[in-house]
């Protein structure tokens, strides 16, 4: 063992700069730690977001094709209207085309809104007039002219009504 002041000085600081330099690598493992966290849940966010958006893809890719058909199902609608309660050969054509159409509709996500005797709702329904009509409550619904869609509870076409006044 030496007794030089100059080593025990120099060993020091020696010490000193070891000390420092474990410290600033401390804290960096500790940054790239974090870092790497952040960058995991950004990952994750991403990839929730994309499970999201092709879900909605999935769920609305066949909107158009829906959408064209509701003059079909309007079509439909009237020629079983005015074919009356006659329990014919056309009329019962008619309706099993109409059930099909539907059942195939209704299994790609579309419900229909008739919604007669049923309260207004601003958000399905498109009120066209109001009058007056016994039996059936104020606000609700007393004729629908045309009948309203939804795909997968996404408004597809309000349901066209007449509401009942308010007194």
């Amino acid at each position: 063992m030496s007794n030089d002041p100059t080593q025990e000085v120099n060993e020091g600081a020696d010490e000193m700069a070891q000390d420092d330099e474990l410290e600033a690598l401390r804290a960096e493992v500790e940054q790239l730690r974090a870092q790497s966290l952040l960058e995991r849940a950004d990952l994750e966010n991403q990839r929730k977001r994309l499970a999201r958006d092709i879900d909605s893809a999935r769920k609305f890719a066949n909107e158009r094709l829906l959408s064209d058909l509701l003059p079909v199902f309007d079509s439909l609608d009237a020629g079983l209207t005015a074919a009356g309660e006659d329990a014919g050969a056309l009329r019962q054509g008619l309706e099993l085309t109409y059930k099909q159409l539907l059942k195939v509709a209704g299994e790609n996500g579309m419900e229909v809104l008739d919604p007669a005797g049923q309260a207004f709702n601003p958000e399905h329904h498109q009120a066209i007039s109001q009058g007056e009509s016994a039996g059936v409550a104020p606000g609700h619904v007393i004729t629908v002219f045309q009948k309203g869609y939804l795909l997968n509870g996404r408004l597809l076409r309000p349901a066209l009504v007449i509401v009942a006044k308010h007194d």
